[in-house]
């Protein structure tokens, strides 16, 4: 039995191309915490998000890489403070060279606004801003040591 629940904070992109893929996540500003040749670590609040080329990442963990089939099959949720941010922070990943599948528009499933986007290599985000007292936002503030 554990006593507490396990710190869930790192995310790792498997990467087709190494270099591209580190240098997008460059673009965008984010804070770089490791930049090794093959690994590279973006540290934000709340989470790590690493890039490390998918051969070696499938050989880590016994397996083989699985080349992308297209379409979504998780996002990395980016949690704002408005509705206004959503908007700012798609222009800016649009900018950086993300693709925008979903344009920021008030959301189909909770009170609030978003919008999708994918990476170089097609992973998902959702930016999203949700209405104050969201469950989702107070649990994921939590999750992160916020108030």
């Amino acid at each position: 039995m554990v006593d507490e629940p396990p710190l869930v904070n790192l995310i790792t992109l498997g990467a087709r191309d190494f270099v591209a893929l580190r240098d997008f996540y460059r673009r965008l500003g984010w804070t770089q915490a490791v930049d090794d040749d093959d690994f590279a670590v973006f540290e934000l609040r709340g989470i790590l998000l690493a890039v490390f080329p998918l051969a070696q990442l499938a050989r880590d963990g016994n397996t083989e890489p699985v080349p992308s089939a297209g379409g979504i099959r998780f996002t990395i949720g980016v949690l704002v403070n408005s509705a206004e941010e959503v908007d700012r922070m798609t222009d800016h990943m649009r900018h950086a060279g993300a693709r925008v599948t979903k344009e920021p528009v008030d959301a189909e499933f909770f009170t609030g606004r978003s919008a999708y986007l994918c990476d170089p290599e097609d992973n998902y985000f959702e930016i999203a801003w949700a209405a104050p007292g969201s469950p989702v936002v107070l649990a994921a503030r939590r999750a992160a040591g916020l108030p």
